[in-house]
């Protein structure tokens, strides 16, 4: 009896430490009570809750329709556009969020608009942690913020990576190192033709951030800061970036989203 006592006494000492470690390990996750809990930010329908912004143009002012939606597909088209002219444009979900997950799925489809940067074929992105649309230049180019870079297959047996890292007026943290350069490829494999990719991204605040590309991990970085190319916050350089917005990028080659959804971690 005596030893039961003692096995019992042990066992309750031990188990809310374990407790504990368990909660910890899925916080850095992101995982937590609210994991069914997905808010869906596109409707299918229209784009009730976004907010356009077109370099040159007003907030909401589209005059070539680059943001429409079609049998529940939100694309990004540019057959108004005479040529693409450096019309950079983003649109933003209404509110802002510091931690989260991200998921959609995309495509690229048909031919870059003429006047597109030899870059920017097959080239998109999703911009997290952003300034808001109000903030904006009128003839700002990007926002910014931190791009998750997505971008398709040109050349077979030619690798380019998807879920990529690019830092327009921001810096990242990766290996206990401040990175200044503008792009990072991810480890993901390349992705040809017009198949639809799913892109997941967690983000925790300034203390991590990962890019998933068809379930699978393929980047992180952490501490994102204001500073560097495309800055046009000067007096916030260095500034920790803990939220923002998040937007969908046109860069002159049309793209599709779908299933664009989001849920909100407690961290």
């Amino acid at each position: 009896m005596k030893n039961f006592i003692l096995a019992f006494i042990l066992v309750v000492s031990i188990f809310p430490t374990g407790i504990a470690q368990k909660k910890e390990k899925a916080s850095t996750n992101g995982n937590s009570h609210q994991e069914n809990n997905w808010q869906q930010l596109f409707n299918g329908k229209d784009l009730t809750n976004w907010i356009v912004k077109l370099k040159g143009h007003s907030l909401n002012e589209d005059p070539y329709n680059t943001f429409r939606v079609k049998n529940g597909i939100l694309q990004v088209s540019y057959d108004n556009y005479d040529t693409f002219n450096a019309t950079y444009g983003h649109l933003f979900f209404k509110n802002p969020y510091s931690s989260y997950k991200l998921k959609l799925q995309y495509r690229f489809i048909g031919e870059q608009i003429k006047g597109g940067e030899g870059w920017a074929t097959k080239n998109s992105g999703v911009m997290i942690h952003s300034q808001s649309p109000e903030s904006m230049n009128i003839d700002q180019d990007f926002p910014v913020s931190i791009e998750v870079q997505l971008l398709g297959g040109l050349t077979p047996g030619e690798d380019r990576p998807t879920g990529n890292l690019c830092t327009p007026g921001t810096h990242v943290v990766m290996n206990d190192k401040l990175i200044e350069r503008h792009c990072i490829n991810s480890t993901s494999k390349t992705y040809y033709d017009d198949q639809w990719v799913e892109l997941e991204i967690l983000v925790l605040k300034d203390s991590i951030i990962k890019h998933f590309i068809n379930g699978e991990e393929v980047l992180h970085y952490s501490k994102p800061q204001i500073g560097g190319e495309y800055n046009t916050l000067k007096s916030q350089k260095g500034e920790i970036l803990k939220s923002g917005y998040i937007s969908l990028q046109s860069e002159s080659h049309p793209i599709e989203f779908r299933k664009i959804e989001l849920m909100e971690l407690d961290y």
